[in-house]
């Protein structure tokens, strides 16, 4: 039984919620989810209903909920020194601190760290610095920004721009013009089913630079790409796929922003998902793992090569004008470099790299040879499951169906949170770093069950 049935109401009178079907959740066709509390990989919810997050909220809660140490951190910031601006050479303790861990942990040609709040504002930031980086070296025509289909770097003008999601496109008149896009590195919908990984990976280099010839190079600023797709669907890069595009980049001085917002800080089993793949970024756009989510905190973290031209330019036209009221507020940068300790503490890397194997390879042993599993993928600690009408053609279920939102949400009466991915028919898996083996099999067994169960019925 529901308790606290006027927060439910208050809740669809007067709280605009992101990616909603607003028009249903007013009146009141889709569930309110209320959480409370939360510890481990586990949230509970006002009703006493306790749920183990297999998605870490949207990618984030690397460490877990309920870390005592993080949340001591934020109360102590907030009692010494609740918020300073960083405009013009200020800092505090904790944001000069953060800094220094995470450039520590950065590949070792990066130079500063910018902070923000949202990942979305990082790559803002990213684009602002590519297009200024340009203006200074001369070339104002070189402004253009190459982005993947399926590829998610946020929800703002330019972000949704240079994100290839339809749903963050439609109405919203976006793209915008300096935006283009190019093949997404997805192997299971490759244009011919009988394409090597390999030769799927010289066919995306190859539209790559056909599509960098037919603009003008000279027009082509950047390509910002995540280390492997996240909520495009979960999908690793093909072999040979990242090999392949680097060097096309070189040849035609097209920086690389390495988007790690979901891949940094150890989801892969590494710090960051360059690291994984042997990515050289120019730029990396930081967030959720920053923090672990437990207070809003962003960054971009920009290479050697570029910071010179940046100083360059402020020698020239003065002070940088660019910046936002809470950069580097105080209090998330304390849950910061709380959270960082933590990560090494608690030693996440290899816990990654020894369940997040398990993670998948149980997902593949469940379901088996399942006549509607197309493709079960992932690494580090990401997993998906993607689901198919016809595993030949590999042909969707019909929408009307709702099949991957119905399994969800029958995982979710099974005590387990796993996330409809848009855009296609995939259940999508991202659980806390912290997460063991007995967990892994209590999210694959409501994986299993919700989805025979909904499939039975259609």
């Amino acid at each position: 039984m529901l308790t606290n049935d006027q927060l439910s109401q208050w809740d669809r009178d007067h709280f605009f919620h992101p990616s909603t079907h607003l028009a249903q959740f007013a009146r009141g066709e889709a569930p309110n989810r209320i959480i409370t509390g939360g510890k481990g990989v586990f949230i509970e919810d006002r009703d006493g209903r306790k749920l183990l997050d297999a998605f870490a909220g949207l990618y984030c809660v690397n460490v877990g909920y309920g870390r005592t140490e993080i949340a001591d951190a934020i109360a102590k910031q907030a009692h010494d020194l609740a918020y300073y601006h960083a405009y013009v050479g200020h800092g505090t303790e904790a944001s000069i601190t953060l800094a220094r861990m995470v450039m520590e942990r950065a590949p070792a040609h990066m130079s500063k760290v910018y902070f923000g709040l949202s990942g979305s504002d990082a790559n803002e930031t990213n684009v602002k610095l590519v297009w200024y980086y340009n203006n200074i070296l001369g070339r104002p025509e070189k402004k253009k920004i190459i982005s993947r289909w399926r590829g998610y770097h946020g929800s703002g003008l330019v972000t949704g721009s240079l994100t290839g999601l339809e749903l963050f496109h439609k109405k919203f008149d976006l793209p915008l013009a300096q935006v283009i896009h190019t093949e997404a590195p997805y192997y299971y919908r490759r244009p011919e089913a009988g394409m090597s990984e390999d030769e799927f990976s010289t066919h995306c280099a190859e539209k790559l630079e056909a599509l960098i010839l037919s603009e003008g190079p000279g027009t082509i600023a950047a390509f910002i790409g995540e280390p492997l797709l996240g909520t495009g669907g979960i999908v690793p890069p093909p072999k040979g796929y990242w090999e392949k595009i680097q060097p096309i980049l070189k040849k035609y001085d097209i920086l690389l922003i390495v988007d790690e917002v979901v891949t940094g800080f150890g989801r892969m089993g590494t710090m960051f998902g360059s690291e994984y793949y042997g990515l050289t970024p120019d730029i990396m756009t930081i967030a959720k793992g920053l923090t672990s989510a437990y207070a809003p905190l962003s960054g971009s973290i920009v290479g050697d090569a570029v910071w010179k031209v940046l100083e360059e330019g402020t020698d020239e036209y003065g002070p940088f004008g660019h910046g936002w009221t809470y950069s580097a507020h105080p209090i998330g940068a304390a849950a910061g470099v709380a959270n960082l300790k933590l990560i090494d503490d608690l030693g996440l890397l290899q816990n990654v790299r020894d369940t997040g194997p398990y993670l998948v390879q149980a997902m593949k042993t469940a379901f088996g040879d399942h006549e509607h599993v197309g493709e079960i993928r992932g690494e580090g600690m990401l997993c998906a499951v993607e689901l198919t009408a016809d595993r030949a053609t590999r042909a969707a279920f019909d929408p009307a169906k709702k099949v991957i939102p119905t399994i969800v949400a029958k995982m979710a009466e099974r005590g387990v949170i796993a996330r409809a991915m848009p855009q296609g028919d995939i259940i999508g898996f991202a659980p806390p770093l912290c997460i063991t083996k007995e967990e892994i099999d209590q999210v694959v067994a409501a994986a299993k069950d919700a989805t025979d169960d909904v499939l039975a019925a259609i």
